[in-house]
C-alpha cells in the first residue's frame, strides 16, 4: 500500500493526497453501514422467524415478502461487512475470491427483489381486479401456494444467471491516477477487454433497463390499472354489502404496503444508476468529478445497501400483523388478548365470515328454505387470504401464541 511520504514525493500532483484518516467519509460509512448490519439482520432475520413459525402469516403475498427477506439477509452477511470499508482503506484487502463473492451477490440481491415486487404487484392486480381469474388460475389455495413457491425459485435462478458476469468478470484492478504517483487496487465487476472494450457500458445501461426502469414500468402499469378499478368498484358497491367493502378496503392496505415496497427501491437504487451512467456515458466524467459528485457516489453507494434493511422497517410500519410479532421477538412486548367473543362476533376475521356464513347456509339446507347467500360473493370472501397476513393485528387475538 502506498504511503503518505511517497504520495509528498510526487509535486506535479494539481490535487494533494488526503490520506484515509483525514476524510470525513472514513468514519461515516462504517457507521452507517453497521446500523444497516444490525437492523437488517433483525429486521429480516425476524421476517424469516416470523414466517416460518406461524401458520397464519403463510399466503401468497408473505411469500413473496419472505423471498425479499432471504435475499437482503443474503447481500447484508456476505457483503456489508466486507464492502464497508471500502472508503476506510485505499486497496480491496479481501482477495479477489470475496470481491467476486460480493459483486455476484449484490446483483442477486438486485435482480430478486425487483423480479419478486413486478411478482408482488402482479399478484395484487389479479386479486383486485380479477380475483376469480386468479382463482381460477391457481386452483385453490394449496396450489396458490405452490404456484407461488414455483414463481419465487424461477425468480431466484433468473437472478442467479443474470449475476454469472459479475462472478466470471469481477476481479482486482489497479489503478493509477494521472501522475503514475498514486496506485490503488480496487475490486472492480467490468473487465474492459470483453466486447471490444465496451462491456462496462453495456452492462451498466443493460442492468439500468432491464433491472430497474422496465419492471418498475410494469409495475406502474399495475397499479394504474388497479387504481383505476377500485375507484369504479368503490362507486358501484352497494352499502349494504359490507364484507365486499372490507375486502376492498383489506386489498388496498396489502396494495400499498407493496407499493411502499417498490417506492423504497426506487428511491435507494436511483443515485445509483445516475452515478454510473455518468461514469461511464458522459465524455471527460474526471474532468468534472469533485467533492458533489464524491458526496452523490457515498450517498448512493449507501442507499444501495440501506434498500436492503428498509423492508422490514416498512413493513412494521404498515402491518399491524408482523408489527405484533415484532413487537414480541424483538422487544418481547406480548400481545394484548381480547375476549374470544371478540373473535367469533362483531370483529369476525375473513375465515370466521366464511364459516358463518357456512352454517348459515347450512341452516337455511335444512329448513327447507332457499339459501340467500350470494355463491360468487362467497367464493371470493373464502380465497382473500391477504387480509388475515398484513391485517391490523387483532384478527388473531384469541389464537394461540
Amino acid at each position: 500500500m502506498n504511503t503518505t511520504e511517497e504520495y509528498d514525493n510526487c509535486s506535479n500532483i494539481s490535487e494533494p493526497y488526503t490520506p484515509t484518516e483525514q476524510r470525513i467519509d472514513s468514519y461515516v460509512v462504517p457507521i452507517v453501514f453497521l446500523l444497516i448490519f444490525i437492523i437488517g439482520v433483525l429486521g429480516n432475520g425476524t421476517l424469516c422467524v416470523i414466517f416460518l413459525r406461524h401458520r397464519t402469516m403463510r399466503n401468497v403475498p408473505n411469500t413473496y415478502i419472505l423471498s425479499l427477506s432471504m435475499a437482503d439477509l443474503l447481500v447484508i452477511i456476505t457483503c456489508v461487512p466486507f464492502t464497508s470499508i471500502i472508503y476506510t482503506t485505499d486497496n480491496w484487502p479481501w482477495g479477489e475470491l470475496m470481491c467476486k463473492l460480493s459483486e455476484t451477490v449484490k446483483d442477486i440481491s438486485i435482480g430478486v427483489s425487483i423480479f419478486t415486487l413486478t411478482a408482488l404487484s402482479a399478484n395484487r392486480f389479479f386479486a383486485i381486479v380479477d380475483p376469480l381469474k386468479k382463482l381460477h388460475a391457481t386452483g385453490g389455495s394449496k396450489k396458490a401456494s405452490r404456484v407461488t413457491v414455483g414463481i419465487a425459485i424461477s425468480i431466484w435462478i433468473i437472478s442467479i444467471i443474470c449475476a454469472i458476469p459479475s462472478a466470471l468478470g469481477s476481479y482486482l484492478m489497479v489503478v493509477t491516477d494521472k501522475t503514475g504517483c498514486i496506485q490503488v487496487m480496487v475490486c472492480y465487476p467490468f473487465p474492459d477487454y470483453w466486447l471490444n472494450n465496451t462491456y462496462p457500458q453495456v452492462i451498466v445501461l443493460s442492468k439500468f433497463l432491464f433491472l430497474y426502469i422496465a419492471p418498475l414500468l410494469v409495475i406502474g402499469i399495475f397499479y394504474m390499472s388497479m387504481a383505476n378499478h377500485l375507484i369504479i368498484s368503490t362507486k358501484n358497491v352497494p352499502g349494504e354489502l359490507q364484507g365486499t367493502q372490507r375486502q376492498i378496503k383489506a386489498r388496498k392496505k396489502v396494495a400499498i404496503t407493496v407499493l411502499i415496497f417498490v417506492m423504497v427501491f426506487a428511491v435507494c437504487l436511483l443515485p445509483y444508476h445516475i452515478f454510473m451512467l455518468m461514469f461511464y456515458f458522459y465524455p471527460n466524467f474526471h474532468d468534472i468529478y469533485n467533492i458533489y459528485w464524491h458526496t452523490f457516489r457515498i450517498v448512493g453507494f449507501c442507499l444501495c445497501y440501506i434498500n436492503s434493511c428498509a423492508n422490514p422497517v416498512a413493513l412494521y410500519c404498515v402491518s399491524g400483523a408482523f408489527r405484533k410479532h415484532f413487537n414480541r421477538y424483538l422487544l418481547c412486548i406480548k400481545p394484548k388478548r381480547n375476549r374470544c367473543d371478540t373473535c367469533q362476533g362483531h370483529h369476525a376475521t375473513t375465515m370466521s365470515m366464511v364459516s358463518t356464513n357456512k352454517r348459515k347456509q347450512s341452516l337455511c339446507n335444512r329448513k327447507g328454505r332457499p339459501t340467500s347467500i350470494n355463491k360468487r360473493q362467497d367464493l371470493l370472501i373464502g380465497h382473500e387470504t391477504s387480509i388475515t397476513l398484513l391485517g391490523n393485528g387483532n384478527k388473531h387475538a384469541c389464537s394461540k401464541m
